[in-house]
């Protein structure tokens, strides 16, 4: 049984300026999305995309995925805590990020990207799919450092299950580090290997959406449920669950008509 070892939030300081660790994962997964993108764009050069064209999605992308995971984490899963402490709204650098509210921003973000730059919001959704699992892991890396989003309690014995002492002295899943591995890592290398080779239009799009969805449902079973703002739903599911059940559905019509060519 391990413990979890209770990190430091702040990484680093330099005088007056410090650095805490959720920032600080932030950071590794916009670097990481600008070198990948520029392989990316390197071994499929047809494509048509370029350095400043990957900067300037980023930044759309940033904005999208700060403005809408955090309201969707006050609207979706903790509006009474919000509600009773508003000026924590702002407070990103504490954590409290939710995916689905960042996905649906970046989708927007897109969007608007794509109209004023002249390119297809699938064109530029099928190119960043393969850059996003690499930032999933890092966010879910501060999720562990922070110490939050901790798993269920392990009812056998488990070499890995990991005591969170603030939460209880309960062996637990460090269901976080399973979302790094699954969401994260091993997403990325479906995805990327899967656009390495020319696909149909909304094909690599779809095929984030089956991912993501189905490997969130999954890892969701050995973490503790956010309250969300119904708790547990139907079928003793959590909110996130049901959340991930219209993208697989919506991700396995998108590949279906992306083959069809409809």
């Amino acid at each position: 049984m391990l413990i979890h070892p209770q990190f430091d939030p702040i990484a680093f300081s330099v005088g007056p300026l410090s650095v805490r660790w959720y920032g600080l994962m932030y950071l590794i997964a916009f670097t990481l999305f600008i070198v990948l993108g520029r392989l990316h764009a390197r071994r499929r050069p047809e494509l048509g995309w370029n350095a400043q064209m990957l900067d300037d999605v980023l930044l759309y992308g940033v904005l999208g995925v700060i403005i809408g995971g955090r309201l969707g984490e006050v609207l979706f899963f903790q509006p009474g805590y919000y509600i009773e402490h508003p000026a924590q709204i702002l407070a990103i650098w504490k954590g409290g990020m939710s995916f689905h509210g960042g996905f649906l921003g970046v989708l927007a973000a897109m969007w608007l990207y794509g109209r004023r730059h002249g390119k297809g919001f699938w064109q530029v959704t099928d190119f960043i799919a393969p850059l996003v699992p690499t930032g999933l892991a890092a966010g879910r890396m501060g999720n562990f450092i922070n110490g939050e989003l901790w798993g269920r309690a392990v009812d056998t014995e488990l070499p890995w299950a990991m005591v969170f002492p603030w939460v209880d002295a309960l062996p637990r899943h460090p269901s976080q580090l399973y979302q790094v591995l699954g969401e994260g890592i091993l997403l990325f290398i479906i995805l990327w290997t899967y656009s390495a080779s020319p696909r149909p239009l909304r094909a690599v799009s779809a095929m984030f959406l089956i991912g993501y969805g189905s490997l969130r449902f999954g890892a969701e079973f050995f973490r503790t449920p956010d309250p969300g703002i119904f708790g547990t739903l139907a079928f003793g599911l959590s909110t996130a669950q049901w959340l991930c059940v219209p993208m697989v559905i919506i991700g396995a019509v998108v590949l279906r008509q992306s083959k069809r060519g409809t």
